[in-house]
């Protein structure tokens, strides 16, 4: 890919650190090969959801990228495991979690990968970020569906 596209990644922590360990991970998305960061979200901190353990701090971070899709999805699980990321269970505490949410206007569903992602318009922590740096990404009814989930931005 010659042209670099824009892309959005969630970015959530509930174990050790947390603050630290977003902010590291904002670094070492635009220390991505062929990627930068072009914009982030202020952070916030939001009750677990479907998930278990002590409170996420959440972000979104916007890049442009020359990385195809499913090599973004590496680098990112690749911050994750450098993060000391685990997966004993489905939805288990973790020290970083990144979740590609949108690729350019891509729609892809494979095995391992579906963007845009598949829950993220039931999610505050996802979309009260989401909205901060690409509000033009978010659809107002699905922001509104979502007001009752507790989220704080720090």
């Amino acid at each position: 890919m010659s042209t670099p596209v824009p892309a959005w990644v969630a970015l959530g922590a509930n174990l050790g650190d947390a603050e630290d360990t977003v902010r590291r991970a904002l670094r070492a998305l635009d220390e991505l090969p062929h990627t930068w960061l072009a914009a982030k979200s202020s952070l916030y901190r939001t009750a677990p959801v479907d998930a278990t353990g002590p409170d996420f701090i959440n972000a979104v971070a916007e890049i442009r990228t020359r990385l195809e899709p499913m090599e973004l999805l590496a680098a990112l699980q690749a911050i994750e495991l450098a993060e000391g990321r685990e997966r004993p269970w489905r939805n288990a505490p973790r020290t970083l979690d990144l979740d590609l949410l949108l690729y350019a206007d891509q729609t892809l569903d494979t095995p391992v990968l579906t963007v845009p992602h598949p829950r993220m318009n039931e999610r505050a922590f996802v979309l009260v970020p989401l909205a901060e740096v690409a509000p033009q990404r978010v659809d107002p009814a699905s922001l509104a569906a979502v007001a009752g989930q507790r989220i704080e931005k720090l």
